[in-house]
């Protein structure tokens, strides 16, 4: 058999399998359910060897990228949720919240907040007790311990919830949690999927129980996209187009999604729209799109709108930014920040995801005159945890040590997922 490397991967040819889901027109239904499951059971798209320390330094920036988009899009949250909302001429004006400036947010360390924090917990959960796959017991006890305050809408709930005794997945049903088609899991849980890279379905075996810890529904199904989407960036080959293979990406990731949710309608539409797009610096268009499908026209096929905060629209903003970011990190976090409605969570996902593809030299050659912390302030919304850095009074970890954490888990989800582990790094089949 013949291989090659590309970049850090080695690829082997087994190209056969989802290269043909991959390349399905996105507006096409499936012919039926079993034309589905024929084309999701198909081998996997390609063998890839993950070199350890390229891949961790690749986490290291997912991190970094994550803060560095969050903060960026707060200064927008919650500012425009219904029309006039920004147009790219808005940026750097002092339109923001408070009169903020919008423009990129840096610190020294990195402060905690909702689109890091409990990815954070879940990883330390995940490494005391050496195990991908969390019990609901797990769960409720590290909530208990670490998630109690700086939480919102189905997190509280669920946190309520556990607090009068219920586990997950109880935390979301409907009945006892009214906000479980939130926005929550999708901004909470992509971490499962970088640590199963290249392994989808392992990814979304393990993400299962901590995204419908808060989700049910096309809440789920959103976040299990985010999921795969991140697990598919080991896929991704540096010597293609970027935009191309992202494209692939999500169009394999709406591929393992069900056909009747409303996240795959929003997934369909917003790829459909920026493919049809003459001009794909015009993302304000597609935007205007998603306000009337999504919120003015609602309920549309039975879909509600249910607030800034709710799932399917922040579903949309996000991978629009994803799409007409083509890959570039700056311009997917001033499309996300200037998105509208809860503009700091896709934005935090897309632009973490961006980061991880790119790593940490693309990274810092788009902002070559700041210096990129290493340092994360986990204590400001989750002061339970663990101190790391007990000589530092302003931060508790660094990424660096999260990614070597981070590492070690990968290791268990390749073996689990029938691949090597080797000193240098894994063979993921």
């Amino acid at each position: 058999m013949r291989t090659r490397r590309v970049g850090h991967f080695l690829v082997l040819p087994a190209l056969a399998g989802l290269a043909g889901c991959g390349s399905r027109d996105p507006g096409r239904a499936w012919a039926d359910t079993t034309e589905r499951r024929e084309c999701l059971a198909a081998p996997a798209a390609t063998s890839i060897h993950l070199d350890r320390a390229a891949y961790a330094e690749r986490l290291r920036a997912m991190w970094i990228g994550t803060c560095l988009a969050n903060w960026t899009g707060l200064r927008t949250e919650g500012v425009r949720i219904t029309r006039p909302f920004f147009t790219d001429d808005d940026w750097g004006k002092p339109l923001g919240r408070d009169g903020a400036p919008i423009d990129f947010v840096f610190q020294d360390p990195w402060q905690a907040d909702d689109d890091t924090d409990i990815e954070y917990v879940y990883l330390h959960l995940m490494t005391e007790a050496r195990t991908l796959h969390l019990s609901p017991a797990q769960i409720r006890d590290g909530w208990r311990a670490h998630v109690n305050d700086f939480i919102w809408v189905s997190n509280r709930r669920a946190r309520d919830l556990m607090e009068r005794g219920r586990l997950p997945p109880d935390t979301s049903d409907p009945a006892q949690n009214p906000d479980a088609l939130q926005i929550d899991a999708q901004l909470t849980t992509e971490i499962f999927g970088a640590l199963a890279p290249g392994m989808p379905d392992l990814a979304l075996r393990i993400a299962n129980l901590p995204i419908r810890t808060t989700a049910r529904g096309h809440a789920a199904h959103a976040a299990e996209f985010h999921v795969l989407l991140y697990s598919l960036a080991a896929t991704v080959d540096p010597e293609k187009p970027r935009r191309e293979e992202i494209v692939r990406i999500v169009r394999e990731a709406r591929q393992r999604l069900p056909d009747t949710s409303k996240a795959a309608d929003v997934i369909d539409f917003v790829l459909s729209a920026y493919l049809a797009a003459d001009d794909k610096n015009d993302w304000e268009s597609t935007r205007d799109a998603i306000a009337r499908r999504y919120q003015e026209g609602a309920p549309f096929r039975g879909f509600v709108y249910r607030g800034f905060t709710e799932s399917a629209i922040n579903l949309a903003t996000g991978l629009m930014a994803l799409l007409f970011g083509e890959g570039n990190f700056v311009r997917t976090v001033q499309i996300g920040t200037l998105s509208g409605w809860d503009s700091d969570n896709g934005t935090a996902t897309m632009g973490g995801l961006v980061a991880l593809l790119g790593g940490l030299d693309e990274l810092r050659a788009a902002f070559p005159e700041k210096t990129l912390s290493d340092r994360y302030h986990i204590h400001r919304t989750r002061p339970t945890l663990p101190d790391l850095l007990p000589g530092d009074p302003d931060a508790e970890d660094t990424f660096t040590d999260v990614a070597r954490r981070m590492v070690a888990l990968v290791d268990l989800a390749v073996k689990e997922g029938g691949g090597e582990v080797t000193t240098s790094g894994w063979e993921i089949r």
